[in-house]
Formats: C-alpha cells, sequence, structure tokens
C-alpha cells in the first residue's frame, strides 16, 4: 500500500527574511519500498543556518532546494520496514531526509546509528552530528588550537559556538571568550558551560566589549556571525593569531554586499591566518570526533543543551526562530516518540 507522508516543501524563493509564506506543508503518497530501499520513521529533524543559503538559486556548497520540492537536510528516524539486508527493521539511521514524518529511502543513502544509553537519538544531529565535528574541525584543525590559547567565539551559545568553548576550555584553553545575543544566553555560557567570559553584543561596540573581556589579546577566534564580530577579532589578536571562519549569519538575510572588515591589513602586520572551511571536506576526522565527543558527553564533561519544539508543523516557525537567534544550544524538532 501507498505511503502517506507529510512534508515541507520550498513555495517560494525569499527576498531578505524567510516568511511562513515561504514553504508549503504537502501530503503525498509515496511508493512501497523497492529492493533495496527503507521506510524511516522520522524522530527528529534539524534545522540550521546553513538552510537559508538552500532557500537562495544558484551554486554553493550545499545544492540549492528547488521551489515545489520537498527540502531536505539532516534527520534521525527507526526504519520500519526494510528491503535491504545492510540496514534491518529497527536501525537508528540518519539521512538526509528532514521535513517529512515518514521516507522512503535507498539504503545506501542512510548511515546506521549506535544506540547510545542515555543518549537521546537527537543528539546525533547536534553534539555527535554535523555541528559538533564542525566545532572539533575549526577548533583543532582549521585554527590549529594549542594549549595557552586564549579563544574567541561568535555566536557562542549555538550549536556549534558552545561546543567550540567547551572543546577549547577542556584542552587548555588560557582564556575562552564568548558573544551572544541575550543576557539569558550570557549567563548560561558564564554560569553553565565554563566560559572565562562573555558579553551580549547588542550592549555595545564588539571591539570595545571584546578588549575588556580580553585585555591581553587573543589567539583563536572560531566566527559563526562575521561582519562587525570579524573585525573586532582582527583587532584583537595577537601575532600569528588563527581564525576558522565557518559562518556569517549576520548577513545571511542581506539584499545587498555587506562591507568587509576595514582593518584587513592588520592580516599583515600582525602575520595571521584566516581560514574558511566546509565540514564535508574533513570526514576523515570523524572516527576521532565521535570517539571522543562520546566518551566527554557519557561522562558529563561536556554540557549540552538543545531548543526543542514539538511536531512536523512547528518546524517552520524553528527554522524562522533560529534565523533571529531563538535557540540556545541546537534547535532541534522532534517528529515522534522513539519506540526503538
Amino acid at each position: 500500500m501507498p505511503l502517506t507522508t507529510r512534508e515541507w516543501q520550498l513555495a517560494a524563493r525569499p527576498h531578505g527574511e524567510p516568511t511562513p509564506d515561504d514553504f508549503r506543508l504537502v501530503e503525498l503518497e509515496r511508493p512501497d519500498p523497492a529492493e533495496g530501499q527503507v521506510v524511516v520513521r522520522m524522530l527528529a529533524m534539524s534545522v540550521d543556518p546553513y538552510m537559508r543559503g538552500r532557500m537562495n538559486a544558484g551554486k554553493s556548497y550545499a545544492a540549492a532546494w528547488e521551489v515545489g520540492e520537498t527540502m531536505k537536510g539532516g534527520a534521525v528516524g527507526r526504519v520500519v520496514a526494510s528491503r535491504s539486508p545492510a540496514v534491518p527493521e529497527g536501525a537508528l539511521v540518519l539521512a538526509d531526509a528532514a521535513w517529512r514524518d515518514v521516507a522512503v529511502l535507498d539504503s545506501r543513502s542512510v548511515r546506521v546509528l549506535p544506540d547510545l544509553p542515555g543518549i537521546p537519538p537527537s543528539y546525533h544531529l547536534g553534539v555527535l552530528g554535523m555541528p559538533g565535528l564542525t566545532a572539533w574541525v575549526g577548533l583543532f584543525r582549521l585554527a590549529g588550537f594549542r594549549a595557552g590559547d586564549a579563544v574567541f567565539v561568535s555566536g557562542a551559545a549555538g550549536a556549534v559556538g558552545s561546543l567550540v568553548g567547551q572543546f577549547a576550555r577542556l584542552n587548555g584553553a588560557s582564556a575562552v571568550i564568548g558573544s551572544a545575543g541575550t543576557p539569558e544566553k550570557v549567563r548560561w555560557l558564564l554560569d553553565d558551560v565554563g566560559f572565562t567570559a562573555a558579553f551580549d553584543y547588542h550592549d555595545g561596540p564588539v571591539a570595545g566589549q571584546l578588549r575588556a573581556a580580553a585585555p591581553d589579546g587573543i589567539d583563536v577566534f572560531f566566527d559563526n556571525v562575521g561582519g562587525e564580530h570579524l573585525e573586532a577579532a582582527i583587532g584583537a589578536f595577537r601575532e600569528h593569531g588563527r581564525a576558522a571562519l565557518c559562518g556569517a549569519i549576520s548577513g545571511y538575510n542581506a539584499v545587498e554586499p555587506q562591507p568587509g572588515p576595514r582593518n584587513m591589513f592588520m592580516l599583515v602586520t600582525k602575520q595571521l591566518s584566516l581560514r574558511g572551511f566546509i565540514v564535508g571536506d574533513h570526514v576523515d576526522l570523524r572516527e576521532e570526533f565521535e570517539r571522543e565527543v562520546t566518551r566527554l558527553v557519557t561522562s558529563g564533561e561536556l554540557v549540552v543543551r538543545e531548543t526543542v519544539r514539538e511536531g512536523l508543523d512547528q518546524a517552520v516557525p524553528a527554522f524562522l526562530d533560529l534565523l533571529r537567534g531563538g535557540n540556545t544550544g541546537k534547535m532541534v524538532v522532534r517528529l515522534a516518540d522513539d519506540e526503538g
């Protein structure tokens, strides 16, 4: 019998900030699985800042969503029917098949995940998934973190930034400074996550607040925001400072090119290194990352927080809220209870 699914589609490409009218929730009939396919009931889906770029036409590192088609993204689910010996029924899997409640997928397109006692499946979308690997790769490979470094993280209360700060702290950083968008997030970074300093970027120029938080300068900058934060970090760097450039959410909804830092000549005078990266180019570190971070989560050394919305109907509101900074830690949408 054909499967009836509920799926979010891109209804229009946004101009500036997306609105609910740019999305459409539909019911579709999908055929029974063919040989080599599986049926996956989604448990949780991810919404991430990079998805804003997928709403635009044109070439980028992640394929654009097509108008009128179901959107894609990370999701974890249970296999409820299988016609593949490689993926048994009951398996927990990761798939690029978010924005729907059920999916019929080629078994080669899913990754079977371990069931980890006491660890929610949604952690595979955050701390043990792409955001966690992004933090690990950016800090250790791109920025070349060393014990004793002073580290500044923009967007520090998000899924990636909160982990960058903790990885640095747990590996001997001399200071970990973070910026965030609300007083509540700043308190969380200081009281729960273990940052040595944090500030609300709405309270004044970032450069001045960073100077007060790190009067002796910084060695490493992990950037999720861009714009004013990047300029401030360049000004605060000591000689041979290193930056991992992960995102620039401050400009994602801009309809005109945004001005760049005005102090770029300091890259020369301070002999700085700024490196942009795409986490998909560094999957060779995934085994190391998963081993070490699973240990940290299991031992309780790592603080993990999720902002959870309930039900597929909340996927678009969750995504739009994420773009406005409405999350602390990882934003996920819970789609079903796990009976696995």
